[in-house]
Formats: C-alpha cells, structure tokens, sequence
C-alpha cells in the first residue's frame, strides 16, 4: 500500500472536535518555542498481509507552554485515536483497528523545555 500513515492520521485528528487543527502537523517547521502544537510522526510497523493490511506506528507529541493543557490536549488526542477512529475511512484507507503502545507521558523537549507528553499507538489499516 501507498497510503502515508501521518497523512491518515493528521487528517483524521484535524477533524477531532476539542484539538486546534491549525497547531497539528508532521514536521516541525515554523514552529517556535512556546507555542501549541501536536506532532505526529511514523515511529515504525511492519505489513500484516501482502497488498492488504500494513500496521503503522505512530507517535504524537503534544507541546504546549501551560503542562495542564499539554496533557488534557495528549489524552484527548489519545481518546480519539482509540475509541473513535477504529471503522472509518479517511484519506483513501480504512482503520480498522487501533492499540495503544504507550499511553501519553510527560517527556519535555530537551532543548526547549517545553511541556511535551507523548504516547503512541498502532493504527491497522488497509487502502
């Protein structure tokens, strides 16, 4: 399959009522210490079955400069990869299931020492 698991997922998390769209992304680009953002980034997965299910594994990174709202932003990120993205089809593939690998944590950037809380899940999808 073809499909960018980050594209998947920030499509989909760009729809999630409660997150700021504008602050959800896939680089780092043009962002300044201090400001919110949620970053979304392929850590790994492997493909189940030939030409038609891939596991992908992403992180999410939630920076915000208030640690409360960093962590209320992470776990509803977290809520809505796992309670509601499982069954829809967004950007051309269909989620069929999501787990979670590691629940959002508090890890602050090392070099700005911003409020940042990661978790990561596995999405399983097929195009």
């Amino acid at each position: 399959m073809r499909q960018d698991p980050v594209e998947v997922v920030i499509a989909y998390l760009w729809s999630v009522p409660g997150l700021p769209a504008q602050y959800i992304t896939g680089d780092h680009v043009g962002h300044q210490a201090g400001e919110p953002m949620i970053y979304v980034e392929h850590s790994g997965g492997f493909r189940m079955i030939r030409d038609r299910l891939d596991r992908a594994d992403i992180t999410f990174d939630v920076y915000h400069d208030d640690r409360k709202h960093a962590v209320d932003l992470a776990y509803r990120c977290r809520e809505a990869l796992l309670e509601e993205l499982p069954g829809l089809v967004v950007g051309g593939a269909e989620v069929l299931e999501v787990e979670e690998i590691s629940s959002p944590r508090y890890d602050p950037d090392v070099t700005s020492r911003e409020h940042c809380y990661r978790g990561e899940v596995a999405v399983f999808f097929v195009a």
